[in-house]
């Protein structure tokens, strides 16, 4: 009797053992995984500017699932003070949209652009990548170095490559900050033309067959149209003054 006793225990015993083993696994992995999040934590917090998930990747251990280890910190910090937010292709921390009041002491010195930047930086944010002569034709006016200056300054744009057509042209593109600074999770979320139409931007009765371009470029990869940049030399593009010597 004993023995069909110790016989009946055998297989709850051996299936003990298997849960035991499947708890320590699960205990492992979402061990790993809290770490994981702790340490995209604290790199996103010591960073001033966004962290892409390739900068994420060549910090964190190898083998983590960058995008599901953001998404699950982004989700921990829903209900919190600060926001863990999605820039395109990278991740900051931002208050929460419903405690900006707190923030409304703070003096922010504002930049006005002028009327030729803004045309500039809205033909770059929609044709980008755009060349200098493709924004003059679109514009219809000469586009002046000092207009450039200003975008690049306040670093909403950027130099992206060489154009592979006689001349090599440089192109221009936008920048993370760009997005960050109007609230774009990546650049399809530009308005579209029945948006701008509704805010006023655009008259209600336009040309025929006009229409707003909506970029869909990856912001850190070149197109097939573009090369590296290589040396460039700023003050023959335009876009260094040259530094005035003393008498």
């Amino acid at each position: 009797m004993m023995d069909n006793m110790n016989e009946s225990s055998k297989p709850y015993i051996m299936e003990d053992q298997n849960a035991d083993e499947d708890s320590a696994e699960g205990h492992v992995t979402d061990f790993a995984t809290k770490e994981a999040m702790r340490m995209a934590e604290a790199l996103v917090f010591a960073s001033a500017q966004p962290v892409t998930e390739k900068a994420l990747s060549d910090r964190l251990p190898d083998g983590v699932n960058v995008p599901n280890v953001m998404k699950a910190l982004a989700e921990s910090y829903e209900t919190r003070g600060v926001n863990l937010v999605r820039v395109d292709n990278a991740w900051a921390f931002r208050t929460a949209g419903d405690l900006s009041f707190l923030m409304q002491r703070e003096q922010v010195q504002q930049r006005k652009l002028s009327r030729a930047a803004l045309e500039v930086l809205a033909i770059i944010a929609y044709h980008q990548p755009v060349t200098r002569a493709e924004m003059e034709e679109i514009r219809g006016v000469e586009t002046s170095k000092g207009t450039l200056d200003v975008l690049l300054e306040t670093g909403w744009i950027k130099l992206r490559g060489r154009r592979k057509t006689p001349g090599r042209p440089v192109t221009y593109g936008t920048t993370l900050e760009f997005m960050d600074h109007f609230g774009l999770g990546e650049i399809r979320d530009l308005p579209g033309m029945e948006e701008l139409k509704a805010a006023g931007l655009l008259s209600a009765r336009m040309p025929a067959g006009f229409s707003v371009p909506m970029p869909s470029i990856d912001p850190d990869a070149l197109t097939d149209e573009e090369e590296e940049l290589g040396d460039i030399d700023l003050e023959e593009l335009g876009l260094l003054t040259p530094m005035a010597q003393d008498d």
